[in-house]
């Protein structure tokens, strides 16, 4: 396949890597030039937890108008860059060019379909990690499972084609006819941990470690199952926090990408986390107070940044 990763960041670096290295052509697409021209100088050095590097021969541009249309392409910029950067990649579009976001949060996909219509998008979800080490240089901190699907719940022909891809490039996938449940279903892991880290500065470990902070998660993450089932979204209250202390316990010194965001006093996406959840219940009707005043919280402080 000809598949344009827009965004050459963390994660973008991290798919556009292996899907190179398993045979597909592949080209990243950034706005950025100093990433651009390292990548293109000495290849996208692609780093492992355990701190070997390798560099990946990929091609990187700043026009896609070079590119052209392509078979796929993969949106991995920011949220609050989703629209200028799916406007700008109009030439990568073709007749039977699919859209896919596996950005985070929710909210990007319907952007894209206002702009490039339904039927090209598909949408989903990752567990792999990543970090940006310097330009064209990513760090590939954690592996998990990605699930892509159809907005419209269909196992289409060309979902079978992404998933097939994404197979030979040793990137654990699973074809989905309920995708929005996954998105959602992460979605209330980034609720819980990620306003909640950036707020208090604190690591995974430490935000299992306070009855505060876990009495805080705990209703953070009601309101959203609850708005996920007003939607129609079958979520398990009991399973996704389950899911989320065990992840934490697990990965006790993790630091939230928010946290990182924050630390860096870069604009976070907790409009597509918090915001997404008080949108929804707006609109439905259910009151979201905790991930209201998160998605304040966290507005406020990104006031300061520029202060």
């Amino acid at each position: 396949m000809k598949i344009a990763i827009v965004g050459a960041g963390a994660m973008g670096g991290v798919f556009g890597a292996m899907l190179a290295e398993g045979g597909q052509e592949v080209v990243l697409v950034e706005v950025a030039r100093p990433v651009v021209e390292a990548i293109n100088a000495r290849g996208l050095r692609l780093e492992d937890a355990s701190g070997g590097t390798r560099p990946v021969a990929v091609r990187a541009t700043t026009e896609p108008a070079e590119v052209g249309p392509c078979d796929l392409v993969i949106v991995f910029v920011k949220c609050y860059h989703t629209e200028t950067a799916v406007r700008a990649a109009a030439p990568l579009l073709g007749p039977e060019t699919t859209v896919l976001s596996l950005q985070n949060g929710w909210g990007n996909a319907p952007r894209i379909a206002a702009l490039v219509g339904e039927e090209r998008v598909m949408a989903g979800v990752t567990y792999h990690s990543a970090t940006v080490v310097g330009p064209g240089h990513v760090r590939h901190t954690g592996r998990g499972q990605t699930f892509v699907g159809e907005l419209n719940g269909a196992m289409s022909a060309r979902l079978a084609r992404v998933a097939d891809a994404f197979r030979a490039a040793g990137i654990e996938v699973t074809p989905t006819d309920a995708v929005l449940r996954e998105i959602w279903s992460k979605l209330s892991l980034n609720v819980c941990t990620l306003p909640t880290s950036a707020l208090l500065r604190f690591t995974g470990g430490d935000l299992i470690g306070h009855d505060g902070t876990l009495s805080l998660m705990r209703n953070l993450l009601r309101e959203t199952v609850s708005v996920a089932r007003a939607q129609g979204i079958a979520l398990s209250e009991a399973e996704r926090w389950e899911a989320i202390t065990g992840l934490l316990r697990r990965a006790p010194a993790s630091r939230a990408s928010m946290l990182q965001d924050v630390e860096n006093r870069r604009r976070t996406e907790i409009d597509v986390v918090s915001g997404a959840v008080v949108a929804a219940g707006e609109r439905l009707g259910v009151p979201t107070p905790y991930n209201q005043a998160m998605l304040w919280l966290v507005k406020a402080l990104e006031e300061t940044f520029t202060a």
